[in-house]
């Protein structure tokens, strides 16, 4: 399983810079049906279509109505969604399902600033399931099982409340 501690995160420059230029607005559960449906269109080398079906929409949605599911909104300057990402918050946890964007580096972004988030609330880390390129440059690292579950339990025992 792969998560990232904020204490290990890395920022590329490059990355950092496009942070600095602004260019974006981020909100929090502003269009979370929306976001899932274009995290469902998105491209998956390697894989044929997506996980993301109509259903597991229909339920996660569902789950956002309840307040366990969340998304982060990136937008432009002419109010278009460009970027996002959502997942679950599983008790001072954020797992990370997918993400989607139509700008370079809008998810990246999206994620960053869900980090900032997090953090603000105490939290110290995030899941995010499955190792990528990106989330290995920003220093996540993967993990067993054992050490997962023992690391949740941890941190939902702190009673954080996230969203």
């Amino acid at each position: 399983r792969a998560i990232l501690d904020f204490a290990d995160l890395k920022i590329p420059r490059s990355l950092e810079k496009e942070r600095r230029k602004g260019d974006l607005t981020f909100t929090i559960d502003n269009a979370f049906p929306t976001v899932m449906h274009e995290c469902s269109l998105a491209y998956r080398p390697g894989q044929r279509g997506t996980w993301i079906t109509p259903e597991f929409e229909q339920v996660f949605t569902q789950l956002h109505k309840d307040g366990m599911a969340h998304s982060i909104e990136a937008w432009d300057a002419g109010g278009e969604l460009v970027g996002g990402l959502y997942g679950i918050d599983a008790g001072g946890v954020f797992c990370g399902e997918s993400m989607f964007y139509k700008s370079p580096n809008s998810s990246k972004l999206s994620l960053l600033f869900l980090i900032d988030y997090l953090q603000s609330r105490g939290s110290t880390w995030l899941d995010t399931q499955v190792m990528t390129p990106h989330l290995m440059a920003l220093g996540a690292k993967e993990i067993d099982r054992g050490e997962f579950l023992d690391k949740l339990k941890a941190t939902q025992n702190l009673g954080l409340t996230l969203f």
